[in-house]
Order: C-alpha cells, then sequence, then structure tokens
C-alpha cells in the first residue's frame, strides 16, 4: 500500500512541476516571442508562461527547501519583472513554516484542489466501439479542436488559451496526446505527463454530445496501459475539489492524497 505522507507529495509534486516547466518551454519553442521562463528556486519549480496563463506559477514551494524571506524575494521579482502577480500551489506538507511565511508576506489563498494518486495497473479495455491512440504529428489541430470543444463548453474562460494549446503540447518532451473514437467519431481528448515514474493524467475532455457514453473511461485506460508500457508505477491527477471530475477519478480507484491551496501575491 502506497501511504498518503510527505515521501508520496515529493514524488507527486515535482511531476506536476516538470509537466509545467516543459509546457512552457514547448510554447517558447512554437513561440520564441512568447517570453515563456522558467527557474529553481528553493526547490520549487518557478514557471512564467504568461501574465494570465494557469501554468504561470510555482510548485514543490517547501517540500524539498524550507523558503526564506530572501527565496520568497527571489520568487516574486521574478513574477514582478514580467509583470504578474506570484502564486504557488502550495501541498499541506509543506509544514506550518511555509504558509506562515507566505502569510507574512501578504498572500491570501484563492483555490483549492485535491491531488489524486493510485498504483499504475492495467485492465481489458472496455471497448463499446471506443478506440484511443496516441495522435500523430499532423493530428494536433483536430486533437486541439475536441479538446477545446470539451473544455470551453463549461470555461469558456479558456478559449484563447486553447486556441494555441495544441501546437505547444505536440513540442512537449514526455507527454503524449490521445484522442478517443467511438465508431470512428472523435469525442474525448487527453493528456499524460511522464516524470520519474510518476504519470500525470491531464487535461481529459469529452465533446458535449458525447458524454456519458464511456469515453472517459476508455481514454483513462488507454492512458494507464502506455503509463506501464513506459515504466510508470505511480499515476497521479489534480481536480477541484468535490467535483464532478474528483468523482470521477475516484470511481477509477484514485484516492486523495492531499488538499492544495493556491496563494497569490499581488504585483
Amino acid at each position: 500500500m502506497i501511504f498518503a505522507n510527505r515521501e508520496l507529495a515529493q514524488r507527486l509534486e515535482p511531476a506536476e512541476g516538470f509537466a509545467c516547466v516543459q509546457f512552457a518551454a514547448a510554447r517558447k519553442k512554437v513561440f520564441p516571442e512568447c517570453g515563456s521562463a522558467w527557474m529553481r528556486c528553493a526547490g520549487a519549480d518557478v514557471v512564467f508562461d504568461g501574465v494570465d496563463a494557469p501554468t504561470t506559477q510555482t510548485f514543490g514551494l517547501g517540500m524539498f527547501e524550507e523558503p526564506t524571506e530572501a527565496t520568497l524575494g527571489e520568487i516574486e521579482r521574478f513574477f514582478t519583472e514580467r509583470g504578474t502577480a506570484t502564486m504557488h500551489e502550495v501541498c499541506p506538507l509543506a509544514g506550518v513554516a511555509t504558509l506562515d511565511l507566505l502569510c507574512a508576506r501578504g498572500y491570501r489563498p484563492f483555490e483549492i484542489s485535491n491531488v489524486l494518486y493510485r498504483t499504475v495497473e492495467t485492465r481489458e479495455s472496455t471497448g463499446g466501439g471506443i478506440s484511443v491512440r496516441v495522435i500523430a504529428a499532423d493530428e494536433t489541430e483536430r486533437w486541439t479542436a475536441v479538446s477545446a470543444r470539451g473544455w470551453t463548453h463549461e470555461h469558456p474562460e479558456l478559449e484563447e488559451f486553447m486556441d494555441r494549446v495544441g501546437a505547444i503540447l505536440a513540442a512537449r518532451e514526455q507527454s503524449p496526446c490521445f484522442l478517443a473514437e467511438l465508431d470512428g467519431m472523435p469525442g474525448a481528448a487527453g493528456g499524460l505527463c511522464l516524470h520519474e515514474g510518476v504519470a500525470l493524467f491531464a487535461g481529459a475532455a469529452t465533446v458535449p454530445e458525447m458524454r456519458r457514453r464511456g469515453m472517459q473511461a476508455a481514454l483513462l485506460e488507454a492512458r494507464m496501459r502506455y503509463a506501464h508500457e513506459h515504466g510508470c508505477d505511480l499515476a497521479m491527477m489534480v481536480a477541484e475539489a468535490g467535483s464532478e471530475s474528483q468523482r470521477n477519478a475516484e470511481r477509477q480507484g484514485f484516492r486523495v492524497a492531499y488538499t492544495r491551496v493556491k496563494w497569490k501575491r499581488e504585483k
């Protein structure tokens, strides 16, 4: 059994930090003028990927090194110089000292998510006319169209972000994109990022008219098989606390490892 403790968090947090860095690096590769940048400070991954990008933040703060006034100041300058607020996605296992320092420097919590995990296991495909595959290099526009329709139906604020996401994901390292089709019709898209034995399941979305037909389950099974074949033993997923996404993950055997809080300090 894998227990939800600091040791587990020290595997999960770097996996998401790696995914965030790879996304920024891919954006920089595809759009050199974008200004994306990243660094490591106080054991955390620090990423700028655009002023309003959800990937502009830090991961792993307090998990490998206790932050100080000096190191937080360095991180804050990194973001301020690029015209954006400083945001940290912080695991509660970072400890009271880390949270106390954030409060002392004027941060406020504004977002809560649950990090879920399970062992990587494979099982037989559910079938039902659904097929799932890793997309080819020339299918990024098709994948993006499906993903964008699935996400922006409920989150229209992501429309601009999704416009460029296909080309970026295609250029990202260790991050295959999957497309699910029902009787040959594409209906769901999802991503995967592999890092040191951890498979981060992210970006799964189904177009509105093809929901509740097993697309997400098939997409999860295919990505789980891929993770197993590529040496991963641990699967990870992040969802809004108490959301339908969390319930779907728990139905698929994921357990909550911890509840994470996102902190923000204005420029």
